[in-house]
């Protein structure tokens, strides 16, 4: 593992999958904290708890299934277009336009997709508003996935097959080290991307995902910049 960017490792990538949340954006733009709020509220007004009780289960739900909607479906039969839709209204000028990650992201040979645990619109709106969504090719959302989140394999296996992806040529973006462990074990390169200036001990990220030493390649603070040093030259 390292956090220096070897072009090297780059050069037979042909196909640049980016998670969206926390990865394509920020995390200090707290996006995301929006979508964590109506969470609750949906689950508070579905099962007529507290507040309190709604985030507790809520919580309870995402460690169990992997997201809260795969939890709301196993154990309450929702309308997966109805939780999506209520959760993703939000306000989405939080987020700042990224000219320097368009650029970044517009110079990578090959096909760039975004593959996220949320749905298309989501993605969509949130990339329109980065000004980086003319760069991707597809977007792979919840629904795609068959509404099995990541991490599980037969989500990144319908990926591959959907877009005839072959994990040695391709990398992975995420801020989560654990949706990382797939990519890796089917060749993919690895890049966890972390909070600006997060300096955290090996320790510190052991103790708050141990799948880090083992399925991450490279770690970065700043995507673009990242993006730009291991791009060919022109």
């Amino acid at each position: 593992m390292t956090e220096t960017p070897d072009p090297a490792r780059f050069a037979r990538i042909t196909d640049w999958v980016f998670d969206l949340d926390n990865t394509l954006y920020p995390h200090h733009t707290n996006l995301f904290s929006q979508i964590d709020v109506r969470m609750t509220a949906y689950v508070s007004d579905l099962l007529q708890l507290s507040r309190e009780d709604a985030r507790k289960l809520q919580k309870e739900l995402y460690h169990e299934y992997g997201t809260t909607l795969a939890g709301l479906i196993a154990r309450h039969k929702i309308d997966s277009d109805d939780f999506l839709n209520k959760v993703h209204d939000i306000d989405y000028s939080w987020l700042s336009p990224d000219p320097a990650l368009g650029e970044a992201i517009k110079a990578l040979p090959g096909r760039k997709f975004i593959f996220t645990n949320g749905d298309r619109g989501h993605a969509e709106r949130a990339a329109r508003q980065l000004g980086i969504l003319d760069h991707f090719d597809d977007i792979f959302d919840i629904v795609a996935a068959g509404l099995v989140p990541k991490p599980a394999q037969e989500t990144y296996d319908k990926f591959l097959a959907l877009h005839r992806v072959a994990g040695p040529n391709a990398v992975m973006f995420e801020d989560l080290a654990r949706n990382l462990i797939v990519p890796k074990t089917l060749g993919m390169q690895t890049v966890l991307v972390v909070p600006h200036n997060f300096e955290p001990t090996f320790s510190e990220i052991w103790e708050r995902d141990p799948a880090y030493d083992s399925s991450v390649d490279f770690v970065t603070d700043d995507l673009a910049a990242f993006l730009r040093n291991i791009a060919p030259a022109a």
